[in-house]
């Protein structure tokens, strides 16, 4: 009896079929030397001529207001770490076709064969007049903090790496309903959270943002708090603003009656005697993909009252395309330069919100709930 194919056998014969998931159409047909004339020479003239006179019609004339550029160095892919700008490639293609199917977006996946920081942010900044917004993706930390902040200085179309503010708008979003599920507060709430790496540190700072006053954050060496020998820069400005009580130790120790554990770390980390020292009624998210921090139905057996992972066979999936592609559609309408905490928070709250009545296994919808994506683009309009 043939054994029927695995998931990842499915995929590499899809991906060997159709050699690459995205291409590129015209918008009009060429069929006459009269269409011709209008989409290239002589006509096309006029409108270089005119953007010449006027930069500002690019938006209106060509593709640039509707187009982002995904960027990598495959430095940090998936869960499969530094694997190089061709292993990359597959990603951004998926995330393209994600832009496109979900918010209409024309998306270009563009793969860097460098890891130099300053080649990247040059490199990106002679690209940027063909794209209306730089997503940057896959890029590992704390290079991405410099490359996304001098990015962000030297352009005047939105800049965002995704592992970092995607992940934090859709972890907040399934927190703000979490609590309601367990009848906890935003404020009020001891939220430990596990790995400091680009999404670790953005989950920090917006859920601080957002108004949670407990938050410890850990890395390998236990709790960060100010004054910690060692700590990077990023880690250092993160410590200014949470853990107010400067509290030392290992993972465990700093977990102790917590009511939120919140990992983007390593699968295995969160151990039975962490998930029992909680306080009552705790939330997990164990976010390591694909195998998380706890898996489910321990997680179940030792009396986790919500819990959310980054695997969409598990209930409560934290997906990053519940945000994006909405995020991306609000901004080009509404003519967003830079993406702000008020963009971020509205953005987590019309997704939380897309939930009409939490429960355990649903505080969060998938991106396939309608009107998700116009939720999400209109909360950015309105920012």
């Amino acid at each position: 009896m043939t054994q029927p194919k695995t998931n990842a056998e499915r995929a590499i014969e899809l991906h060997r079929k159709l050699r690459g998931k995205i291409e590129i159409h015209s918008k009009t047909p060429i069929n006459t030397m009269e269409d011709l004339a209008l989409v290239y020479t002589p006509g096309v003239g006029a409108v270089s001529s005119l953007i010449a006179e006027d930069p500002t019609q690019t938006d209106l004339l060509t593709w640039r207001k509707n187009t982002v550029a995904i960027v990598s160095d495959g430095t940090a892919v998936l869960g499969l770490g530094d694997i190089g700008p061709e292993a990359a490639l597959p990603v951004l293609e998926g995330k393209s076709a994600i832009f496109k199917a979900f918010a209409g977006i024309d998306a270009v996946p563009i793969i860097l064969a460098t890891k130099d920081p300053e080649e990247i942010i040059r490199t990106v900044e002679i690209l940027a007049p063909s794209f209306g917004a730089i997503q940057l993706e896959d890029i590992s930390a704390p290079r991405c903090f410099h490359i996304e902040r001098e990015l962000e200085r030297r352009l005047s179309i939105p800049v965002m790496h995704d592992d970092q503010h995607g992940t934090a708008i859709v972890v907040l979003a399934g927190l703000l309903n979490a609590v309601k599920v367990v009848g906890k507060e935003l404020g009020e709430i001891h939220v430990v959270l596990n790995g400091a790496g680009a999404a670790g540190v953005a989950i920090a700072r917006l859920l601080t943002t957002a108004g949670v006053r407990y938050l410890i954050m850990c890395d390998r060496k236990g709790a960060i708090y100010e004054g910690r020998d060692g700590l990077n820069e990023e880690k250092i400005e993160v410590a200014k603003i949470t853990n107010k009580e400067k509290k030392k130790g290992s993972l465990a120790d700093v977990s102790v009656q917590a009511d939120v554990l919140i990992g983007v770390s390593a699968p295995g980390t969160f151990t039975r005697g962490i998930i029992q020292s909680m306080a009552d009624a705790p939330i997990v998210f164990a976010l390591a993909n694909p195998v998380p921090e706890i898996l489910s139905e321990e997680a179940r057996d030792l009396g986790v009252a919500v819990l959310a992972t980054g695997r969409s066979d598990f209930p409560n999936q934290v997906n990053n395309a519940l945000c994006y592609p909405g995020l991306f559609r609000g901004m080009f309408d509404s003519g967003v330069e830079h993406v702000s905490d008020e963009i971020k928070l509205r953005a987590a709250h019309a997704i939380a919100d897309s939930v009409a009545s939490p429960t355990k296994d649903s505080i969060i919808s998938t991106m396939f709930e309608p009107g998700l994506h116009t939720r999400v683009a209109e909360s950015v309009k309105n920012a």
